[in-house]
């Protein structure tokens, strides 16, 4: 049992592996999107040694993805791009910062029984240093991973089962609070570096998409929405013995979680729409939620039903 619980931990690293053997060899006939593509290998932006920034020729000329052929670099730039470019930046920041808090509040629950203090401030910071020196050099942008942080934790925790009337529960008994692991797995993402071009260039891209799909779907069981969701399909003499069940009655529970619902079908119609444009409005829509949840909805559901 015990080797069995420490191989599952492997399960997502090895599944990469045997997905990128059976698309490199078993699928050689196929052509599947990988990190890395022949013009990147003739003239790559960048390698572990050797860095060439973008160069950028002007707002509505486009950049030059190679900077091979221009030498214009920002002083083609006119003014307004740049004031074009600080809107939407400040709209990055804001879901940046939503999620970070969503990020903070999910690892800080109650539930995970943290003793260490929390630091919402300081992340911002700390986050915000950085993310402008990455800026500065063309890099990708650092921010709070949602599920990874939360999952980290779990990862982290000893947790007890415990049977109530056939539902069972998972209590966390205590997690243990290091900053080792992290410190190792961004030292693992830094060491990625020196794998461009051999051997990203074998790891097919929907291998990874499967990881992702795997790890969004295996965490929905902590999340209370979809436990409401399943409600929704389940006789009420069968509804285990959650605490808002108790104190809110079916109609406004399943209310609440088809409100809940609509809004998250518009975040995802705009999240996966092809026009660039909608896609800027996410961190809007993510904000307008904080009103609506304030003001609109206990007009529909009462206040003591919300705070149950």
């Amino acid at each position: 049992a015990v080797v069995s619980t420490q191989s599952t931990g492997y399960a997502l690293p090895f599944s990469v592996l045997v997905m990128s053997f059976i698309g490199t060899y078993g699928m050689s006939n196929i052509k599947l999107e990988t990190f890395t593509d022949e013009a990147f290998e003739s003239n790559p932006i960048y390698t572990p040694f050797l860095y060439t920034p973008l160069q950028w020729s002007g707002c509505e000329s486009g950049y030059d993805k190679r900077a091979a052929e221009s030498s214009a670099g920002c002083s083609a730039v006119s003014v307004g791009c740049f004031l074009a470019s600080i809107g939407l930046g400040f709209i990055v920041s804001v879901l940046f910062f939503v999620e970070a808090n969503v990020a903070s509040s999910m690892v800080n629950n109650p539930h995970n029984k943290l003793k260490k203090g929390s630091a919402y401030h300081l992340d911002m910071l700390i986050t915000s240093i950085i993310n402008i020196v990455l800026s500065l050099f063309g890099l990708p942008w650092m921010h709070a991973c949602l599920p990874h942080s939360p999952m980290h934790v779990r990862a982290l925790a000893d947790i007890e089962e415990t049977n109530e009337h056939g539902h069972v529960t998972e209590i966390v008994m205590r997690v243990r609070e290091t900053r080792l692991t992290t410190l190792v797995a961004n030292f693992l993402v830094f060491m990625s570096l020196f794998m461009i071009p051999v051997p990203l260039e074998y790891i097919p891209i929907p291998a990874l998409y499967g990881v992702l799909l795997f790890i969004a779907v295996s965490s929905l069981g902590d999340f209370q929405l979809w436990e409401r969701v399943l409600l929704m399909f389940t006789e009420q003499t069968l509804y285990p013995p959650i605490h808002y069940i108790r104190k809110v009655p079916q109609k406004a529970v399943h209310t609440f979680t088809a409100l809940q619902l609509l809004q998250l079908g518009i975040l995802c119609g705009l999240s996966f729409s092809g026009v660039a444009y909608l896609k800027m409005l996410f961190p809007f829509i993510i904000i307008a939620l904080i009103p609506i949840r304030k003001f609109l909805i206990p007009k529909v559901i009462k206040e003591d039903h919300l705070d149950a």
